[in-house]
């Protein structure tokens, strides 16, 4: 979390961080790491693709365009390369509130909705008409806890939207994101291995990626197999 010498506006996921944290050890490691949130520095225009529309899942649609705009500010798409938006974050959390993630449905709601309330108290907007300054300021004070008007508190929220969004950007694609797998481009990983051959093993050697979910491979997909089939 940023201290106060740090500055208070929110520039995102700074990626130098976030590669640290997650290294090369694949989308698996960013499920317990925490984004370290850098102090205001001037960033790159970058103009980031509207979100490709779809059936949602769960979330009505006013909650879906909060947690687009959230997503994108918390990992954001700069001149390094996409983010959370082209991950399709905010729809990994959509298809997972229906599963794995049913027990935080209603955080979301209450806190998506106290998150607009702040925001336009704050600012005079809602959350996804302001500006990415103001949207990192309300952002910056829901992780340092001082925004009002969240159950329990805001930074509770805070860190489960962030924690999802990494999960998001980073995951298996199966699971609804990291779609084209930019996260894993975005970390190095290369994909999936059930075997590593010497050249995969030599000292800096790069190793060619494999673009496909775990769950396409046949270890996963066989007749029988311990892990039945894709739905």
């Amino acid at each position: 979390m940023a201290s106060d010498q740090e500055g208070s506006a929110l520039s995102g996921v700074s990626r130098r961080n976030l590669l640290k944290q997650v290294g090369l050890g694949g989308a698996a490691a960013t499920l317990t790491a925490a984004p370290v949130v850098e102090s205001a520095v001037a960033q790159p225009s970058v103009t980031v693709p509207t979100p490709r529309r779809e059936a949602l899942e769960t979330l009505t649609g006013a909650e879906a365009d909060i947690l687009e705009a959230v997503v994108a500010r918390l990992i954001p798409s700069d001149a390094n390369g996409p983010g959370a938006t082209e991950a399709r974050a905010a729809h990994y959390i959509d298809r997972a509130l229906v599963g794995a993630l049913r027990s935080s449905r209603a955080d979301y709601a209450a806190g998506l909705e106290a998150l607009d309330a702040y925001a336009q108290s704050k600012k005079g907007l809602a959350f996804a008409r302001l500006s990415a300054a103001d949207q990192d300021a309300v952002l910056t004070d829901m992780e340092k806890n001082v925004a009002t008007g969240f159950t329990p508190n805001a930074s509770t929220f805070f860190n489960l939207v962030r924690t999802h969004t990494i999960q998001g950007t980073f995951c298996d694609p199966y699971y609804g994101g990291n779609a084209e797998f930019v996260g894993w481009d975005m970390i190095g990983y290369p994909g999936l291995r059930l075997a590593v051959s010497a050249d995969d093993q030599r000292l800096g050697a790069r190793s060619t990626p494999v673009r496909q979910s775990a769950y396409d491979d046949s270890t996963f997909t066989m007749k029988g197999g311990s892990h039945g089939h894709r739905p």
